[in-house]
């Protein structure tokens, strides 16, 4: 195509007429060109914004204008919740005492929205403090844990009493039970200690009698010459009886030497306090009692001897008869062992056991120093044990 045909085919830009609003001698202004926004669904132009008016800021015809808020009320104080707003405030209050008014934004058709702070709220404030340390009775300050709580103090106090109790309950059992289970104090513990604590004259009166003690029943009466100081067992036995009576242990011997009514025949008894119990005093018993120990001359107790009395010379050839029993309830040996008053030899002593039998020829027998022996310890014995008893029963 040529050149002068592309050119003619466009036609010349038409003249605009002036703009009619254009002053006289000012060029004439460009027109809009903008191409108007189509409404939405109508294709026509967005018609102005409601209540809006492009002159004077006049509500346009129609339109209900928006309520005015109304003012705030005067702030109440926070020091005075419960006054009415704007009284009780005194003069010079600080800012922040004041509680502020709530915030307002308008809306659209005289709707006003509120936003007031919510209510401030307290945090729970954890401490890891140490226990309370006043006493709140006088509101004076201590020491920690210088007060013992009430409870903790009863409780203290119960637990030593129980203690206590259960100790002695323990102590009284063991004193109370020597191995016999008969529930009374202790024999054993008791007699123990009887060489001490009793009189002398409960332990061999100055006085006994012995219905029926004499040869053929004859009655019998002692009267007690003297007492041997309290010692040990040196020199009381016959090396061979000390030897056998070693197992139990001597605590202590008690002697005392008595006469019969006739004046002719002196009797020596003794209680040897041993420091065994049940088991071993009994083992000593059986021995004696298999063994015949109680009937060898070689085995007898010596006598005591008692300066300015009958007695004088009374000693271990004047010897004529003995008794000794091995006591299974206490831990008690008693012995007896007699002679003639005037101090006479003897050549063939005799067990008070054999010479009590019926028919014993000897001199010993005849002269019924074997009833005199057994007579006299049995008494002791019986004595010991109404003591012991009466120290050991329980009390009513």
């Amino acid at each position: 195509m040529s050149t002068e045909a592309r050119g003619a085919s466009i036609p010349p830009r038409p003249t605009l007429p002036p703009h009619p609003s254009a002053p006289p001698g000012e060029p004439p202004a460009e027109p809009d060109r903008t191409p108007p926004i189509p409404r939405h669904g109508a294709g026509g132009t967005i018609p102005p914004r409601p209540g809006y008016s492009p002159t004077a800021g006049k509500p346009l015809p129609g339109v209900v204008p928006a309520r005015p808020a109304a003012p705030p009320p005067p702030a109440a104080s926070a020091r005075f919740p419960d006054a009415p707003p704007g009284a009780g405030v005194p003069a010079g209050t600080a800012a922040a005492d004041v509680v502020p008014p709530p915030r307002t934004r308008q809306l659209a058709a005289g709707f006003a929205e509120t936003s007031e702070r919510p209510a401030e709220t307290t945090r729970p404030f954890v401490t890891f403090a140490r226990p309370d340390t006043r006493d709140t009775d006088t509101a004076r300050p201590r020491l920690f844990g210088a007060r013992v709580r009430p409870r903790a103090a009863v409780a203290a106090t119960c637990l030593v009493l129980g203690l206590g109790l259960i100790g002695g309950a323990v102590t009284g059992s063991w004193l109370t039970h020597d191995g016999s289970g008969d529930g009374t104090r202790g024999a054993y513990a008791v007699t123990a200690s009887l060489w001490h604590s009793v009189p002398v004259d409960r332990l061999f009166p100055p006085t006994l009698d012995g219905p029926g003690a004499g040869p053929g029943g004859a009655d019998r009466t002692w009267t007690r010459l003297a007492v041997a100081p309290d010692g040990g067992c040196k020199d009381a036995f016959d090396p061979l009886l000390g030897k056998a009576l070693a197992p139990v242990g001597c605590l202590r011997l008690l002697r005392a030497t008595y006469m019969d009514a006739t004046r002719s025949h002196v009797t020596t008894v003794g209680l040897l306090f041993t420091r065994a119990d049940a088991a071993t005093m009994g083992a000593l018993e059986r021995r004696f009692k298999d063994e015949g120990l109680d009937r060898r001359t070689d085995l007898m107790p010596r006598p005591y001897a008692a300066r300015d009395t009958a007695a004088a010379g009374f000693g271990d050839a004047q010897r004529a008869s003995w008794t000794i029993k091995v006591h299974t309830d206490l831990p008690v040996v008693v012995y007896a062992v007699s002679g003639f008053a005037d101090g006479r030899t003897v050549t063939e002593p005799q067990s008070a056991a054999l010479a009590m039998k019926t028919g014993a020829t000897t001199a010993p027998a005849q002269s019924g120093l074997g009833n005199e022996a057994a007579g006299l310890a049995d008494r002791i014995e019986a004595g010991l044990e109404r003591t012991v008893t009466s120290a050991t029963e329980k009390p009513s």
